[in-house]
């Protein structure tokens, strides 16, 4: 299944900051005073969603908007003030490891009483919940691995080749009917769900939209590139046990085949990837840029920190018998029973 190919239409402000950014990218209004930026919630919706604005200039676009607004000065010197204002908040809030090492063995090793989003689904999580979540992950599996890429030019040696290894398969090692994103487009189709790229921006929380823009806040500076391969490893290193919860869910819910094939696929790359990025893409650049150690354990801490806020904003809601997300699911979408 090809994924729409058109422009996403902006989405919908979530306060001051984000309307500002909207209206300037528009070319209906100024951007956001400095003072505003400043003093937004730092993984709150307002400041999230005009992060997810900024960004997506450097994906596909947004619908009304002109090309050369990715690089406009002006807007650059917002996002800027913005990433700021996120990266600064993890930077205190994140408990950080020391070591790479000591930021890995937590992630190697599932308590026994884990409980986490995957093991709630799996367990007991109904069709609504699972709907829930693709379309929430959708803002970033609908460009899976794209985040990633950016990191390429940045590195040599061992890590390059290995981390080009990686992606070559994310992006379906050659075959457009394997691509990551398109098996995910397919999940959704399966779901009831519309497969168009940034649909579901209105309806994703705010912790959702954070995990998302991390990526493209490490992605988009070289300066960063070593929290960028740690917020890929703790990808990789968590995927393939997750997946096969997820798998599971989808079978127990009746999700379909393609929401099945989806987790089955990253049970065996990722298992794969896990060992690779580990050893090759983190072992190499370590060996290449030993002082970048502390920025990949930030990447790793930052990334496990951001996914545990946003299941913790997921189970609490749907323990309470309450949909998680920022606004309903639009309603022209095929049928499927259960919440909306």
């Amino acid at each position: 299944m090809d994924q729409e190919r058109t422009e996403p239409c902006p989405p919908s402000p979530r306060g001051p900051v984000s309307a500002a950014v909207r209206e300037y990218l528009l070319g209906t209004g100024p951007l956001p005073p400095p003072e505003e930026v400043a003093a937004a919630e730092p993984y709150g919706d307002d400041l999230q969603l005009a992060l997810h604005l900024c960004y997506e200039l450097h994906y596909r676009g947004l619908a009304g908007v002109p090309a050369d607004r990715e690089w406009d000065p002006q807007l650059l010197h917002t996002r800027a003030a913005l990433e700021h204002r996120f990266l600064t908040a993890l930077r205190a809030d994140v408990p950080a490891h020391d070591d790479v090492a000591g930021a890995l063995e937590r992630l190697l090793v599932e308590p026994a009483d884990a409980e986490g989003v995957s093991h709630f689904l799996a367990d007991r999580g109904e069709l609504w919940q699972v709907r829930e979540y693709a379309a929430q992950r959708s803002v970033y599996h609908l460009k899976e691995a794209d985040p990633h890429a950016w990191v390429l030019p940045r590195l040599y040696g061992r890590a390059k080749a290995a981390m080009a290894a990686v992606e070559f398969d994310e992006f379906g090692g050659g075959r457009a009917d394997r691509v990551h994103a398109d098996l995910f487009a397919r999940l959704m189709d399966d779901l009831g769900l519309d497969t168009a790229y940034g649909r579901y921006v209105d309806a994703a929380c705010a912790p959702a939209l954070a995990t998302v823009n991390l990526m493209s806040l490490l992605g988009l500076h070289r300066s960063l590139r070593g929290a960028l391969v740690g917020h890929f490893a703790s990808v990789e290193v968590t995927s393939s046990p997750a997946s096969r919860r997820l798998a599971k869910a989808m079978r127990r819910t009746g999700a379909g085949p393609a929401a099945e094939f989806f987790y089955d696929e990253h049970v065996e790359a990722d298992a794969v990837h896990e060992q690779v990025v580990r050893h090759e893409v983190v072992g190499g650049l370590l060996e290449a840029e030993p002082n970048l150690a502390a920025d990949i354990a930030f990447g790793i801490d930052a990334t496990e920190w951001l996914e545990d806020r946003l299941a913790g904003h997921l189970l609490g809601a749907w323990r309470a018998g309450r949909s998680s997300l920022h606004a309903p699911l639009p309603e022209n979408q095929k049928a499927v029973s259960g919440i909306s």
